[in-house]
């Protein structure tokens, strides 16, 4: 990640996002960015030939320089500039040449080389610098947004600093006094424990001779309990309590059997099968608890000392509170299967979604296309945040009219798609009577402009490609919409007192 700069006004939260204080709050730092330029760099380099595309960077570092040069930063959040020590956007923008520079030349290719073999994003391990010198390691997710005016005109990049765990594996190759000192002091949760017992109790269990261990804890879940119970803990650093929100060591392993519950136990199965096979040297998610109940998502990163590798009587454990990246994770799972105007489904996820029922022959499915009625007269007349209001009004209709396995999807601009898998005729047309309803209720809430929607309907037969249901249902809703618009023109009923036509050929639904 190594932007150019832009004006933050760019950036329209509630077009982009929807969820701008979410933005602003996440307590990771995220950068919103335009890689449109770097798009079309891409294209014209494939046009001259180019296959490798570091050969291509590495042979004259000027062109590496010019996709720096080319993206343009649009947004950052406050955590962002907590985490770079600026005091501003503009501060930030002004001096990224001083963020950006020495040891991140490879992370930098290696982010453009998975956007240019087609990755919808990219992650890396790279190396930045705040505005006062700091030098921190950072680790880095980035997810292309869909649907905008140009290819790569948004990214999402999710930073950060594991300059902490860096120092912590750095580190450990000093001297004992040193690495007492800086295991105390280490800014990652850091525990030494003794896993001499659990070493026993596997080689019991080998001498009894079994071999297939993982169908036998499966079988005796009390033998998990039981290597979880054996395990001492000789020590914990300050962090540790700090994280965990412990007042004392005491205090800390006296709760242990509720900071490691649920999840924990089937993620301690797995360590026993890596410890099983010969793997002295670990690394995994887990989900931990602090003494107050907060649910910690947790990278454990376990390792025996040298020098115990016979007995297992010393092992470090290093503990990574990721619970704010997880949440990022989330957040950009989210914005990547979602339209968050009006919190349905995304076209990404439709053409997912029509693709898993096509490769799972699932059979019937019910198809209903919807087109909102007037969104341009009313965006024109009334502006777009008269109809944005109609689009989240419609959300919320159909939220409410779709249950799971059912999904609602915004495809296009005013244009949805209902998928209702195992739904035949009868139970698609009771879902187009409760969109009725609904729609009605909801006039009757907000009043104007009159929330108004064209339908068809078809059914998926046969398992099998769903391209002639889906065809049927768009046209049946644009003979719907044609029919809606004749009796218009040629009554003087207002809109929401036009009264709802159904049958299998279009649907026309209006309150």
């Amino acid at each position: 990640m190594k932007p150019g700069h832009d004006t933050p006004d760019m950036f329209n939260a509630s077009d982009t996002f929807g969820l701008s204080d979410f933005f602003e709050v996440t307590p990771m730092s995220l950068w919103l960015e335009d890689y449109s330029a770097v798009y079309e760099l891409f294209q014209g380099w494939r046009a001259q030939g180019v296959t490798d595309l570091r050969e291509w960077l590495l042979d004259d570092k000027t062109r590496l320089a010019e996709c720096a040069r080319v993206i343009h930063l649009v947004r950052v959040n406050r955590q962002t500039l907590t985490m770079y020590g600026a005091s501003s956007f503009d501060e930030l923008s002004a001096r990224l040449h001083d963020v950006f520079r020495d040891d991140m030349l490879e992370g930098y290719i290696g982010e453009l080389e998975q956007l240019w073999v087609g990755d919808e994003g990219f992650q890396s391990s790279s190396v930045n610098y705040a505005l006062d010198g700091r030098r921190m390691d950072i680790s880095l997710k980035a997810v292309v947004l869909p649907d905008h005016v140009r290819r790569w005109d948004r990214v999402l990049v999710a930073v950060e600093d594991v300059t902490g765990l860096q120092d912590a594996q750095r580190q450990t190759q000093l001297s004992e006094q040193l690495a007492r000192e800086f295991f105390e002091q280490a800014p990652v949760s850091l525990w030494v424990e003794d896993f001499s017992q659990v070493r026993k109790l596997l080689a019991e269990v080998r001498e009894r001779g079994i071999t297939d261990f993982r169908t036998f804890i499966d079988v005796h879940q009390d033998f998990v309990a039981q290597c979880l119970a054996e395990i001492r803990v000789l020590s914990v650093n300050r962090h540790t309590l700090k994280m965990y929100k412990a007042h004392s060591a005491a205090e800390l392993l006296a709760g242990l059997d509720d900071m490691f519950r649920g999840e924990m136990l089937n993620s301690f199965s797995e360590q026993l099968i890596d410890l099983w096979e010969g793997r002295l040297f670990q690394q995994r998610e887990v989900i931990n608890y602090a003494m107050n109940g907060d649910q910690l998502h947790i990278h454990m990163q376990f390792s025996v000392f040298e020098g115990y590798e016979d007995t297992w009587g010393m092992v470090l454990l290093a503990m990574t509170d990721i619970t704010a990246r997880k949440k990022a994770e989330a957040y950009l799972e989210y914005l990547g299967k979602h339209d968050v105007l009006t919190q349905l489904k995304n076209r990404s996820f439709y053409v997912d979604e029509v693709n898993r029922l096509e490769r799972k022959r699932i059979s019937p499915v019910g198809i209903i296309a919807l087109d909102l009625n007037h969104l341009k007269q009313t965006n024109d007349l009334q502006g777009h945040a008269a109809g944005d209001g109609l689009l989240r009004r419609l959300g919320e209709v159909l939220s409410k009219a779709i249950d799971r396995p059912a999904h609602a999807s915004r495809i296009g601009g005013d244009e949805f798609m209902v998928l209702l898998p195992g739904s035949d005729e009868v139970e698609v047309q009771g879902v187009l009577e409760n969109i009725h309803q609904l729609i009605e209720l909801n006039n009757q809430f907000y009043g104007e402009p009159p929330l108004s929607v064209s339908m068809g309907m078809a059914i998926h037969a046969q398992p099998g490609r769903l391209d002639d249901a889906l065809h049927a249902a768009d046209t049946r809703m644009y003979e719907a919409k044609r029919k809606y618009h004749g009796l218009r023109r040629s009554t003087d009923v207002p809109t929401q007192d036009v009264a709802a036509d159904s049958d299998q050929s279009g649907v026309d639904g209006r309150a």
